[in-house]
This record gives structure tokens, sequence and C-alpha cells, in this order.
């Protein structure tokens, strides 16, 4: 694991900004230097080219006395001289000192050059000076002003030293600050981690969202829509649970009684005959259960469908009824099957939807009596599933499709979870389901997109 994850986050983001900090005031420190060295030349050598000039201004012819320089003193009243601050000296053309500034000025060798700006050092000296030289307009005199580039060079430092050091001082502040802030600012998740330690593992409310960062807003949605997941999976699990223990009680307990029947029927072989068939009747209507529980269990987990493609509807419609025709031929009842829009396609997953067609047929065929027509109808809009059986009444058309409710009077066996399975499916699909009594007599289901 790299350093960087092991840090906390308040000490990385302390870190980060000591170090951008750092950065900018040494990149600040380069500008400063560079402009404040830049500007300071070009103030010294306009100096250096004033006083030249001043110098030149003076009767040169009158000068007699090359030490009288030397008397001034070096501290005045309210000010403070510098030795390297200027240092002139003005020649003869051939070379003869007639006068200096008594200092460094004496030491300035003479050089018959152009006039303008030079590079060099005084006699016996390693330092380097910038000089300016300058003929007076009758070509009898030169004069040189010089300074020393350390000086400079030290002027500069002492400017910028001035500018930068008093951010240098102020960064501990600073950090010391930021320090406090985000302690304050990481305060909120701080408690919501106690929050979240302290949560007992069943726990599906909300986490409080009041005076979170925007930042962190985001975790905690995505949080409280996970948690709100969670809830509905643990409700369908015990839903399922609690409707599995209910309804596979009573199928388990005939099994019970059927099987003493049969064991208590040993000299009596037409009961015992008998209670084997009721035996494997009830076996087979638990097992439809359990079937039909795992399925609409698996569609209630369910968000959305994977594997969807393009389905022709009437090859769908065909390849059911072809499958259930065996079933309901030996129960007595013809399906027709009407195919109006043969063209007509859905997206949609084939598995979910061949179940939805069989369990409509399969209802159809189960609670139709003997001698019934089953009609199949596809439209561009809609597919229906009519009989031509009794209906169902008022009152139990309006709880129709709930789970395990079965309408009273019923003989065939069942759970009451096909036509659950059915809606399930359908609005996975986007599809409606409409439960109604045919006008002509019968029960109608309609799956409209």
């Amino acid at each position: 694991m790299k350093l960087t994850q092991r840090l906390s986050l308040k000490l990385r983001l302390t870190l980060l900004f000591l170090a951008l900090s750092l950065t900018a005031w040494f990149a600040a420190s380069l500008v400063a230097w560079q402009q404040t060295t830049h500007k300071l030349d070009k103030l010294f050598d306009t100096q250096q080219m004033l006083f030249a000039k001043r110098l030149l201004t003076m009767d040169l012819d009158e000068i007699r006395a090359p030490e009288r320089m030397r008397e001034i003193p070096k501290k005045v009243k309210h000010g403070r001289l510098d030795d390297d601050a200027l240092a002139f000296a003005i020649y003869a053309v051939d070379g003869k000192m007639l006068l200096n500034d008594g200092e460094n000025g004496r030491d300035i060798p003479y050089h018959y050059r152009r006039d303008g700006f030079a590079n060099g050092q005084l006699q016996d000296d390693n330092d380097e000076w910038r000089f300016l030289w300058l003929t007076s307009p009758d070509g009898k005199y030169r004069v040189v002003v010089g300074q020393e580039w350390e000086y400079r060079q030290e002027m500069a430092l002492d400017v910028v030293s001035s500018q930068l050091a008093p951010w240098l001082v102020a960064l501990p502040v600073m950090l010391l600050l930021l320090v406090l802030l985000l302690s304050r600012e990481l305060k909120p998740l701080k408690k919501l981690a106690q929050t979240l330690r302290s949560r007992s593992p069943d726990a599906t409310d909300k986490l409080p969202t009041e005076g979170v960062p925007t930042e962190v807003r985001p975790l905690l949605d995505s949080l409280n829509h996970l948690f709100a997941r969670t809830q509905e999976m643990m409700t369908r699990e015990r839903r399922f649970t609690s409707d599995a223990a209910h309804e596979l009680r009573s199928p388990l307990a005939a099994l019970k009684v059927q099987t003493d029947v049969a064991q208590l029927s040993q000299d009596d072989p037409q009961a015992r005959e008998k209670a084997l068939v009721q035996l494997h009747a009830g076996i087979d209507r638990a097992s439809r259960l359990v079937d039909q529980l795992l399925t609409l269990s698996r569609l209630d987990s369910l968000d959305n469908l994977d594997d969807v493609e393009p389905i022709t509807l009437a090859d769908l419609l065909q390849s059911a009824v072809l499958d259930i025709w065996h079933p309901a031929q030996q129960a007595g009842i013809d399906i027709r099957l009407n195919n109006r829009a043969p063209q007509i396609k859905r997206q949609g997953q084939p598995l979910l939807l061949s179940l939805l067609v069989r369990n409509l047929l399969d209802n159809a065929i189960r609670y139709s009596p003997r001698g019934s027509v089953v009609d199949v109808t596809l439209d561009a809009r809609s597919f229906t599933v009519r009989d031509n059986g009794p209906g169902i009444s008022p009152d139990a058309l309006a709880r129709i499709g709930e789970r395990f409710y079965r309408p009273p009077g019923q003989d065939a066996t069942g759970s009451g979870l096909g036509l659950s399975i059915v809606k399930r499916i359908a609005a996975l699909h986007g599809m409606r389901v409409s439960l109604s009594n045919a006008p002509e007599g019968g029960f109608e289901v309609k799956v409209s997109w």
C-alpha cells in the first residue's frame, strides 16, 4: 500500500498545502529576485548616469586638489553613507587622475575606451564593479562613476527578503489554522464514521445529511440508496419466508395425513391406492408452489433485465400454444390463436415472456370447464387470453392477482401466484395487465404496451 494511502486525509491535505505553499514561495522568490535585480540595475544605472553628468557640469579646469573629497564624513546627521554606494574619479585624457572621492575612487584603473557602462575591478581587488565612463564635451577629461555589483545584489536581497520573510513567518500560523479548520470541517465525517461504527447490522434507516459537506453528499446519497435497496431485499426475503411457511404448512400437513392413511391401510388396497394418489397430487401441488415461490422471489429481486433482445410476439405465442396443446386436449379444452399483427416485435427477455404466456394459458385451462375454448389474440398494441368459462364475481375480481388469493369455490388446485408472476414480468417489460370478465362471457386477461 502506498504511503499516501496510509495517511489520514487531514495529514495529506496539510502536507499538500505545505508543499504547495513552499513551492509557491520559492517560485515567487525567484520571480521577485529577477524583477527586483532588474529594477535596481535600471535605478542604479540611472543614478550613475545622473551623477556622472553632474560631475561634467563642474569647471574641470579649476580642479587642483585631488584629495579634498577625503574630508567628507561617513556618517552625517539623519543619514548614513555607504562606502560601496558610489565611487568616482576624474582623469585627464592622458590618464592622470585629477580628482576622486577619497575612497574607492582612487583605486579605479584608467582605461581609455568608448563612453558607456563596463564591468571591471579596482586595483588590487577581485570584486566586480560596474563603471560608467563619460568624456567631457571639450574632450579634455574623462569621468568615471563606479558601483560594486555586490552592493546591488545585497540591496536586491534585502528588498526581496523584506517582502517574502513575513510570508515565511506566517506559514506556520497558516498551517496551524489549516489544521484547526480541517478538524472543524471534517468533524461531520468523524461523526458519520462513529454512526456507521455503532450501527446495528440489520439497520436500514437513512443516514442524516444535515451539515455534511457538499463533496460528501453523493457518498451519503449512495449509502442511503444502498440501505433502501437492502431494506427492500430484506422485506422481500421476510415476506418470502413468511409466505412460504404459511403456504407450505397446509400441503405438508396434507402430505403427512395421506402418508399416515397409506400406512394404516395395509389391509385395504383400495384405500391405500387412493391415499397414494392423493399423496402424489399433494407432492405435485407442493412442488408447483415451491417453484412459483422461487420464481416470484427471483422476479422481485430484479431491477432491470439482462439479455434483452427483439422478440416476435407471434412466434412467442405460437410456441406457447404448441407447448400447452397436449395438456389442453387432455382437459377437453380447445385453444385458438388469432394472429392479427404477425410482424409486431417487442424488446424483452424470451424466457420471462414465455413464462408469462404459459402462466396465462395454464390458468385458462386449469379453471375452465371441459368443452371450453381459449382464444389467444394478438393485436398491434396488446394480446389477450380469453376463456368462455363462468367468469369471476365482482368481489373476487377486485382482489384477483393478489398473492395467494384464489376466488372461492375453486375445485382446481393452485396457489394463487400465477397472476402475480404475470404482473411482475409485465412490469419488468413496461407492459400493463388488465383483468376483466369478457362481455360475451368468460374471463379475459389483456397484456398491453
